[in-house]
């Protein structure tokens, strides 16, 4: 009962603590929306990036074009050795009558321009997938080695840039997403500290009474508990009516449908409780910080 009792107490001098000190809190909050609003694009933004290397890696494919005079065992000898690499994810065999057929349905105008030939021109492939981007150099360099391979390509140095690239921009937003955390955290903690000076006197009067340490310590807790939660409020409905906004109005797409944007069902759900649980466990981390320093008890 004992400690139902300090526990509602703290509850309620928290609360009285966030109205009294109104012009703190109302800092404090500010900061902590700005920055956790910061917090949520920075991590649409590293997952989105993610999602679309991630994405961008189960599409790579290395396409080795068979030569025409190569026989049915030479074929054989190829998919022996595919099956046996670990780093190839699948395969396919694509005939030349296949790549043909594709590329009429792709272009009304090519499909035109190759009609006026008598021979198909196109040279039968196999279209490999690799389970990692690092190893699409090395595939492909193994399938020059076969005599009846006429070339291998998977976009040499463009892809190499373009995942480098995102891999850059999700570190990047990972590093930015931690020290927007660590401003927050900071912010709070600087706003307890300056409540705990304005209230020295009626802490000073609580130990001579008797208070325990923590019935002194637990209502700052909670009170950074609650900026924590109020400041994350606004970051919580702009995440979910802005990204669904966003999605919604480039059709989930980005440069002519190229990159697919994650969808928001579930994902502004997900971004939205890391931003509750930043807020308040931030709040209260703040919070101990500052009374564990200050209050030298």
């Amino acid at each position: 009962m004992k400690a139902l009792r300090i526990l509602s107490r703290s509850i309620r001098d928290s609360i009285k603590s966030v109205g009294r000190n109104f012009s703190l809190s109302i800092a404090a909050v500010t900061c902590s929306t700005i920055t956790l609003i910061l917090v949520a694009v920075a991590f649409i933004l590293s997952y989105n990036v993610r999602e679309i290397t991630n994405n961008l890696e189960r599409e790579l494919t290395v396409v080795a074009y068979i030569k025409q005079d190569a026989t049915e065992e030479n074929r054989k000898k190829i998919e022996t050795d595919l099956n046996r690499l670990d780093m190839i994810d699948s395969y396919i065999f694509k005939s030349k009558e296949e790549w043909l057929l594709e590329m009429k349905e792709e272009s009304e105008t090519l499909s035109t321009t190759l009609d006026y030939l008598d021979n198909n021109p196109l040279l039968d492939s196999y279209v490999i997938k690799v389970k990692k981007v690092e190893n699409l150099k090395e595939i492909t360099e193994k399938m020059r080695e076969y005599e009846c391979v006429s070339s291998a390509e998977y976009g040499e140095g463009m892809v190499e840039n373009i995942v480098g690239a995102f891999d850059i921009i999700s570190k990047g937003t990972l590093v930015i997403v931690i020290a927007l955390i660590l401003v927050t955290a900071f912010l709070i903690s600087n706003t307890i500290k300056l409540t705990i000076f304005s209230r020295k006197n009626e802490i000073e009067i609580m130990r001579l009474v008797g208070a325990s340490n923590i019935a002194i310590k637990l209502p700052f807790i909670f009170e950074g508990f609650i900026l924590g939660i109020i400041g994350s409020i606004i970051p919580v409905i702009t995440t979910i009516y802005g990204y669904n906004l966003l999605y919604d109005r480039l059709d989930g797409h980005l440069y002519m449908n190229l990159i697919t944007l994650v969808k928001p069902f579930n994902f502004v759900f997900y971004i939205a409780l890391i931003l509750l649980a930043i807020g308040a466990v931030v709040g209260m981390f703040g919070s101990y910080r500052a009374v564990r320093k200050h209050l030298k008890i």
